[in-house]
């Protein structure tokens, strides 16, 4: 089971992992109503490396990325379940729209985001890249969405 980290706890535990031979991957997102695709998207993220860290959006920023009637689900209830997939191993709430202050502090060797981007184009590339780490785009599941999951249920409300 993965750690759930306040950003005091943060410097000790990547101390702790750098003793150890490994790249570590960090992601970021919002993870509101966790599915497959999520799912799949962290196990694929977690092969890059040794160790996998999730910067999680905190409810406040979340609200506002996706609007007043987000999140579903809580931030702890969040981090609790994504703290609690194999794949993942360490995950930190943090409360900006971007995670770009805390990628500065974690200096992961593997950056990863879902979706179309182009790997220059995603939050932290250049801070990645200059401390010699690699920024990856995975592709999401096709037809998996925490949106169109949310339709789903209004429809059949």
């Amino acid at each position: 089971m993965g750690e759930i980290l306040e950003e005091a706890e943060l410097e000790h535990w990547l101390l702790a992992f750098r003793q150890k031979p490994g790249k570590l991957v960090f992601t970021n997102g919002c993870f509101d109503i966790l599915h497959s695709g999520h799912v799949d998207y962290l196990q694929k993220a977690r092969l890059l490396g040794e160790a996998l860290m999730v910067g999680l959006n905190n409810d406040a920023s979340v609200r506002k990325l996706k609007g007043n009637s987000r999140p579903i689900v809580e931030e702890n209830s969040r981090a609790s379940v994504l703290a609690a997939l194999r794949v993942v191993d360490a995950v930190i709430l943090f409360g900006e729209e971007t995670p770009a202050r805390l990628i500065e502090k974690v200096l992961p060797d593997v950056l990863v985001k879902g979706g179309d981007y182009r790997a220059e184009e995603i939050v932290g590339y250049q801070t990645v890249t200059r401390n010699g780490g690699n920024v990856k785009v995975l592709p999401f599941l096709e037809g998996h969405s925490t949106s169109s999951i949310i339709e789903k249920i209004k429809e059949q409300g």
